[in-house]
């Protein structure tokens, strides 16, 4: 991601948090400026408008479309930070610079490692917003855009996606989209997503979100497709998917018996002459064996 890093004067109410002496020379402040901007309109902003510069940057920045806003006073409350100093290089400077309080003029390489920091740790910290309440709000708001896309199963009749990772630890699995209809997951698809880490929304959000809120939880189907050649089912396909379909069956009733929703819709419509074209299938098999066993 390109550097996008702008000077602009420094408000003095930081250098008590920067720790500067009193005889440095004048600082300046990095701001990640969402539009372009002259600098009578960043010195008319109040101090609250200059906190989320650098995150509505990030958040507008094409790739990031998965991740919400963090607010800044869970970005500033040291406690939800425990143990990312030592998962993050300059730690102390990234979370500066992601909280709109960075102070130090060095070279243009010195500066992107810190901004590349910024977004790790960013990603690391967000992966723990998620899953508190205002986290949970937001990303719930997302979830009803389908800004994280829908699935591309037909049957689920472009249900919509969640960001999930498949290891809490980075740089193990890139981000990817669980859909609650089918219970799969799918790579995203465009590249720039593909790319995303999956620990920065990790293994327990998607998860979460439904307990939370169990009203999203979609009615299940039995519906599947059957393969067939100029009408006819292909054989081993239909005999797996009977099979399937019968422990299916079986496992609903063994929830029936202990009175828990299996979630699944009504499939008493299935097509009668579908099963018995399966059966006949299937008895076709066996009796082939057994033809074959006597000879």
């Amino acid at each position: 991601m390109p550097s996008l890093l702008t000077q602009i004067p420094k408000h003095t109410k930081y250098r008590h948090r920067l720790h500067l002496p009193a005889q440095d020379p004048p600082a300046v402040r990095y701001i990640l400026p969402i539009q372009a901007a002259n600098m009578d309109d960043f010195n008319s902003e109040t101090d609250s408008d200059y906190a989320s510069y650098w995150r509505d940057w990030f958040i507008s920045s094409r790739g990031n479309e998965y991740f919400c806003e963090i607010d800044e006073d869970y970005l500033t409350d040291r406690f939800n930070l425990t143990g990312l100093n030592t998962e993050v290089q300059y730690y102390q400077y990234a979370l500066d610079l992601v909280t709109d309080v960075f102070d130090l003029d060095c070279d243009d390489d010195m500066r992107e490692t810190i901004e590349k920091s910024a977004r790790h740790l960013y990603g690391l910290v967000h992966a723990r917003y998620i899953v508190t309440t205002r986290g949970l709000s937001k990303m719930l708001d997302k979830y009803k855009k389908a800004d994280f896309g829908k699935c591309p199963r037909v049957m689920c009749k472009s249900h919509p996606l969640l960001p999930m990772g498949q290891s809490d630890n980075p740089n193990v699995k890139a981000v990817k989209l669980y859909c609650a209809r089918c219970e799969d997951i799918y790579n995203p698809k465009s590249s720039r997503h593909s790319a995303i880490d999956g620990a920065y929304f990790g293994t327990s959000f998607h998860n979460i979100i439904f307990q939370v809120y169990p009203a999203l939880i979609p009615t299940k189907s039995t519906e599947r497709y059957i393969p067939r050649i100029y009408g006819f089912k292909v054989h081993a396909p239909a005999a797996l998917i009977r099979w399937q379909n019968g422990e299916k069956d079986d496992l609903r009733k063994r929830l029936r018996k202990l009175e828990i929703d299996s979630g699944f819709a009504d499939d008493g419509e299935i097509d009668a002459e579908d099963t018995e074209d399966e059966d006949a299938m299937i008895e076709g098999t066996q009796e082939g064996g057994e033809i074959a066993n006597q000879a």
